[in-house]
């Protein structure tokens, strides 16, 4: 079955993110990234020179576990979790345009995970709707 543009850009994306920063295979840079690649977090150094130092740096027990993805066009938004590093587990909105058939700019929003029992609604920061609604509590 043949994907759409967006379907692959998709699977692109979340291949990329869990092989890169849960494995460290640094071949998904190279495969992925466009040699133009614009970094747009405040603390990654610029290009995909920048990301790979940043990624190689990272404890070996960090990990990367995707949850909503969306995608129109030539962006993809992914919810997300970073976890395994020093501190509290990370949750992050990236997004991510592609040009040429490869990721070309990214941009990030991240913020500490607060355990369930401590939000004031009860409810997770985090779940995977890829795997059904497994961690979802009823209103």
């Amino acid at each position: 079955m043949h994907q759409t543009r967006t379907e692959r850009n998709k699977t692109v994306i979340l291949e990329f993110l869990t092989t890169a920063f849960s494995s460290k295979d640094f071949a998904a840079l190279d495969r992925y990234l466009h040699p133009d690649y614009v970094q747009h977090n405040p603390f990654i150094p610029p290009a995909k020179a920048g990301l790979r130092g940043f990624i190689a740096g990272l404890p070996d027990a960090t990990r990367y576990e995707p949850g909503a993805i969306i995608a129109e066009g030539d962006l993809v938004m992914v919810h997300g979790r970073y976890s395994g590093g020093s501190g509290k587990p990370l949750l992050g909105i990236d997004i991510f345009r592609f040009e040429d058939g490869l990721v070309v700019e990214h941009w990030d929003v991240l913020q500490d995970e607060v355990a369930a029992e401590d939000t004031v609604a009860g409810n997770p920061m985090f779940t995977n709707p890829q795997a059904g609604l497994a961690g979802r509590q009823a209103a």
